[in-house]
């Protein structure tokens, strides 16, 4: 086929704020001391822009994902056990769940069960899939190399 071509490797799941928000996450996760990290030694840590690693941990501190404290002893940790927290979670204090919708693939709007496209149910499925994965799938489980959840 002439438009064939091999997948192409590192594809985008995520936004980039939620891929950040995950990074973060993680660093604060398998962080072996229990004291506050700054979002400095986040970002330095990850090689991630500093002023946009603090604010996403800002966003994940409002929405309950992580304890903040100010000051000059300030700083982030996790408000959730690793093992309950799921990536699911990370990604929707960031991302608004809207911009995750299922979208139509031969239109612009939102899939429609009532009025669904060619392409409807199988994208849906796919939808449904990725995010049951997402929400069964904790950080402890992506630290200790777990294999993702199983599907019945």
């Amino acid at each position: 086929m002439r438009n064939a071509q091999a997948p192409p490797t590192g594809r985008r799941l995520l936004s980039r704020t939620a891929e950040h928000a995950l990074r973060a996450a993680l660093f604060l996760a398998r962080a072996e001391r229990r004291e506050l990290i700054t979002a400095a030694e986040v970002a330095a840590a990850l090689g991630t822009p500093p002023n946009y690693t603090a604010k996403t941990l800002r966003q994940l501190a409002r929405r309950g994902v992580l304890w903040s404290a100010r000051g000059p002893h300030g700083g982030f940790s996790l408000s959730v056990e690793p093992s309950e927290l799921s990536v699911a979670r990370v990604i929707d204090a960031v991302d608004e769940v809207e911009e995750r919708s299922p979208r139509c693939l031969l239109g612009d709007r939102r899939c429609d069960a009532g009025h669904p496209c060619g392409a409807h149910r199988s994208w849906t499925e796919v939808h449904e899939r990725a995010s049951t994965l997402l929400e069964r799938t904790t950080l402890a489980d992506l630290l200790a190399g777990r294999p993702a959840p199983s599907f019945p």
